[in-house]
């Protein structure tokens, strides 16, 4: 679903991201987990076509984003850390603004927004502007506004920051409904636990460099998630 192959990002002189290769397939939620600086969320944006990169290729559903990337942002949903939304809108007309985007009909678009609003109970506030939202709430229209055109691949960095426990439960049942269906997950995190528990797969990169991945129990061993995560952050070799 996703194939990123020898990805290198500079900032000038910096090297960001430094020869990254990663494969997501379909049916796998995949953690992506580092410091902060460590290239994840350059990474990401390199997926999603916001950032150039210097070399290698990112594939989404084979193809390349270098050669289409529209075809590749219809398959796509992403969310960023902190999401930035039109807040003179209401949510349900930034709502209907993506679905208007994705070109999904009235009928589609109506029973979509009212099955995830219900979800993330934020049915009675649709009608209040976005810049009267919460953190958490804001949160919540741009998950409902990247579910809405029933993506093949969801890339979230950091996604249950300003969740309720009640919200990121559900948003953790979606995700994994979106892979049951042949679809894909790839997120950052800081929350350890969060991803041990819910991810098939994890990658940890360290300065720009991929230093481990593999399934949970690859990565992991006998050990915790975050022991695991804090030996390799200690090892001046790696």
């Amino acid at each position: 679903m996703l194939k990123i192959e020898h990805l290198t990002k500079k900032y000038g002189e910096k090297v960001a991201v430094d020869d990254l290769s990663l494969e997501i397939r379909p049916g796998e939620v995949y953690g992506f987990i580092g410091h902060n600086g460590a290239g994840k969320t350059t990474t990401l944006k390199c997926c999603v076509g916001l950032l150039d990169f210097e070399a290698g290729d990112i594939y989404v559903d084979g193809i390349n984003i270098r050669d289409d990337l529209m075809a590749c942002k219809k398959k796509i949903a992403y969310i960023p850390d902190n999401p930035i939304l039109f807040e003179y809108l209401s949510g349900i007309k930034y709502l209907n603004f993506v679905a208007d985007i994705y070109k999904i009909d009235k009928k589609e678009r109506e029973d979509k927004i009212r099955f995830y609003a219900d979800q993330f109970d934020i049915t009675s506030d649709l009608a209040q502007p976005l810049s009267a939202y919460s953190h958490g709430m804001k949160q919540k229209i741009a998950i409902i506004a990247a579910l809405i055109h029933s993506p093949k691949l969801i890339i979230l960095d950091e996604p249950f920051v300003g969740l309720d426990p009640i919200a990121a439960f559900k948003f953790k049942e979606l995700m994994r409904e979106v892979c049951n269906n042949g679809g894909a997950v790839f997120f950052s995190t800081h929350v350890l636990d969060v991803a041990e528990k819910l991810c098939d797969k994890i990658a940890i990169i360290k300065n720009g460099r991929l230093i481990r991945t593999g399934t949970m129990e690859e990565v992991k061993g006998d050990a915790s998630l975050e022991e695991t995560f804090l030996e390799l952050e200690s090892d001046a070799n790696v």
